[in-house]
């Protein structure tokens, strides 16, 4: 197990800045919602801050190690293509319900209020899950086993993301499917294979701060997984989806909620969510 690295090591004042980017960012996006009234493209938005927070530090650290640039690598791969699907998917499409929820429950003056609530929020939540990119970025240490295995995390994750995203579009994308519920592929095991990928991605970040001795980063991950579980994640789009999908709720019977596995007989008992 590689050394823990120390607090002291760690560029604080860099992370800071990178923090004060991020906000600079989330006022841009603000600002583009206002416009459009749809505040949506945060969504668009929340990965390419992982990039953001990870290129301000490695530039003002002048972080030049094998591993830090590998990181760079594979957070810019990941988050130019969850950026591009999402807002490939959002055009011509009204607000996203989950916003539009969060827009009714917030007003007056909502328009104002999404500045610190919806943006700001992102902004803060993508710098401290950040945090192994940016310690994995810290060390100049030669690669090993742990940044091996999360190259592995991070590849399964993106097949989860990217296959399941794509295996979802295509559903959509024939009229006979309209208020159906996907239930083959990579969603005959899970009823959220994109967050689940995302949950992969997140831990192979982890890894590679461990790698740098970084294990002090947990918080990161294990955050996010809180959010993809309780919070904006599978609790929050499936609230009222059994309402919206009279069809979601055999899916829920059948199906793992995050976690994959084999499905359940048909009419047995609901399978537990994670």
């Amino acid at each position: 197990m590689p050394e823990l690295l120390s607090f002291a090591a760690f560029d604080w004042s860099a992370a800071g800045i990178s923090l004060l980017a991020l906000l600079a960012f989330a006022v841009l996006g603000w600002l583009a919602s206002l416009a459009r009234n749809d505040v949506s493209i945060v969504d668009s938005l929340w990965s390419l801050m992982f990039v953001l927070s990870l290129g301000v530090y490695m530039l003002l650290t002048e972080a030049a190690g094998v591993r830090a640039w590998l990181v760079l690598a594979l957070a810019g791969i990941w988050a130019v293509r969850l950026s591009g699907y999402i807002t490939w998917r959002g055009l011509g499409e009204p607000e996203d319900h989950r916003y539009q929820a969060i827009r009714a429950r917030n007003q007056p003056n909502f328009r104002f209020k999404s500045l610190y609530l919806v943006f700001g929020l992102q902004a803060v939540l993508a710098w401290l899950i950040s945090f192994p990119m940016l310690a994995a970025a810290s060390s100049s240490a030669p690669l090993g086993l742990f940044d091996a295995l999360a190259v592995v995390l991070w590849l399964a994750g993106m097949y989860f993301e990217a296959v399941g995203d794509a295996q979802l579009a295509r559903f959509k994308a024939n009229p006979a499917n309209q208020g159906r519920v996907l239930r083959s592929g990579l969603w005959r095991y899970t009823r959220h294979p994109n967050y689940f990928g995302e949950f992969l991605v997140q831990w192979g970040f982890f890894l590679a701060a461990v790698a740098a001795g970084g294990a002090w980063t947990l918080l990161a991950p294990l955050l996010m997984t809180f959010l993809l579980l309780r919070v904006s994640g599978v609790a929050l789009l499936e609230k009222d989806m059994s309402e919206r999908r009279p069809e979601y709720r055999e899916y829920v019977r059948t199906t793992n909620a995050f976690f994959p596995g084999p499905p359940a007989r048909s009419g047995g008992s609901p399978v537990p969510s994670p």
